[in-house]
């Protein structure tokens, strides 16, 4: 795959299809957990899955952070015809920084679980649950992080399809092996977690048999100058990072004002309502994963043609996963309650409107995302930066904690539709100036 010469759209869908079929498979982890412990155990089961859901977000955020920041380096160096080996020492400063990064979230969830899922938004009553289904997770807690690492790098050495091989893989195990620990052997919660780690060392194993390939360029190396390459690293992954780190905190905001102003049945249906904001943020990962390699090595080789085209492809396709899921959602807001859990006739009564309000966010979550990595592969982290921050933490944690304070408790389902269409504004302006600005270099 020639990323400087060869056909953008057959490139572009080629990426999509892996980067889609990584995505989905992620997603899926998540969502058959929470649909098995749900039906096991009931809504108590679904909310402390949503009590667990933000471990998930900082876990894989870290994983951004040096690998969409490494892999983009990388793959400018590359695309601006470096050939002296610092693309690889970039490969090399990622995965240390990876490994320090990965020890420290090992030690905090080993040292301080308990504290972590109270403030998290857990009571004495999910509290056992949460603790139940992460015993088994935090024996290979370095593993989620690092795997996201080794995917975004496979996708740069033009091994896209073996990411998305090993994500199914890992991911097929989990949903077979979900089912059969927690009702065959009896688990419940326990369970869930015992398959997803199991899953998540399969996938782990399988993507690291591109180091033994031929195919493989990525090299450890010396790295001259470690703590500048990973501060570059840092700068140029921190969009990733903060954007998925930012669902974690959001979700600790939600769990925290749901808790205080709704209940434990609210938390249940929002812990739905997590699942299936994180398929369609995955799918938003998706198309920035597709485009982010083509992207990068053009803008490395000065070629503002063959971005412009990508950027046109990513933005239709955001755009259709939009139609998709805010149909689906504002359509059938009660599947989703079925499949995540057996549902009390007071949850019925309540899902339908939060689903429907929640999910007007989801017109504008695909572009949002994706803006931010159209940014840092352009390498303009200033704006990547402001819709990151803009998107989760300022405007979406201000209208967490105002809206049911100033009005009804039930609007603070709207805090995300807000947000999504505050950071579009941005993001549209910007995208457009940046691309400008690209066609005049």
């Amino acid at each position: 795959m020639d990323l400087l010469t060869g056909n953008v759209r057959k490139l572009y869908f080629k990426f999509l299809s892996a980067a889609f079929g990584s995505a989905l498979i992620s997603s899926i982890y998540g969502m058959v957990d929470m649909a098995m412990v749900g039906q096991y155990q009931g809504p108590d089961g679904a909310a402390a899955l949503a009590v667990v859901a933000p471990v998930w977000n900082i876990i894989y955020s870290l994983g951004l952070l040096t690998g969409i920041g490494g892999s983009v380096l990388f793959s400018a160096r590359r695309g601006n015809g470096q050939t002296n080996g610092e693309e690889n020492q970039y490969f090399t400063a990622a995965v240390i920084g990876s490994g320090m990064l990965g020890l420290l979230a090992w030690a905090w969830i080993l040292l301080f679980e308990r504290e972590v899922l109270l403030f998290f938004g857990a009571d004495e009553t999910l509290l056992p649950h949460a603790q139940s289904y992460l015993k088994p997770v935090s024996c290979v807690f370095p593993v989620f992080l690092l795997s996201q690492l080794v995917s975004s790098f496979l996708r740069n050495d033009n091994r896209p399809g073996l990411a998305t091989a090993a994500v199914l893989t890992g991911g097929i195990f989990n949903v077979f092996g979900d089912w059969f620990c927690v009702f065959a052997l009896d688990l419940g919660v326990f369970g869930a977690g015992l398959a997803t780690a199991i899953g998540a060392v399969v996938s782990m194993l399988v993507m690291c048999s591109h180091f033994l390939s031929k195919k493989c360029t990525l090299r450890l190396v010396p790295v001259q100058n470690l703590f500048k390459k990973l501060g570059e690293i840092a700068v140029t992954g921190f969009s990733s990072f903060f954007v998925d780190v930012a669902m974690g905190i959001l979700t600790v905001l939600f769990n925290r004002q749901i808790m205080k102003y709704l209940g434990s049945d609210a938390l249940a249906v929002y812990a739905t309502v997590i699942n299936i904001s994180t398929f369609v943020q995955c799918c938003a990962y998706s198309v920035g994963q597709a485009a982010q390699p083509i992207l990068s090595t053009n803008y490395g080789a000065g070629n503002a043609a063959r971005i412009r085209k990508t950027l046109y492809l990513a933005l239709g396709t955001s755009m259709a996963f939009a139609a998709f899921w805010t149909g689906l959602s504002e359509l059938a807001p009660g599947l989703y309650i079925r499949i995540f859990m057996r549902p009390t006739a007071a949850i019925l009564a309540i899902a339908p409107s939060i689903i429907r309000r929640y999910s007007v966010s989801f017109i504008l979550l695909p572009v949002n995302i994706f803006s931010t990595y159209y940014f840092q592969s352009i390498l303009r982290p200033k704006d990547s930066f402001i819709v990151s921050i803009a998107r989760g933490l300022v405007v979406s944690g201000l209208l967490i904690f105002a809206l049911p304070a100033v009005f009804v408790p039930e609007s603070i389902w709207w805090a995300m539709p807000l947000t999504e269409l505050v950071t579009f504004a941005y993001a549209g302006f910007a995208m457009r100036r940046d691309t400008r600005a690209l066609s005049q270099n």
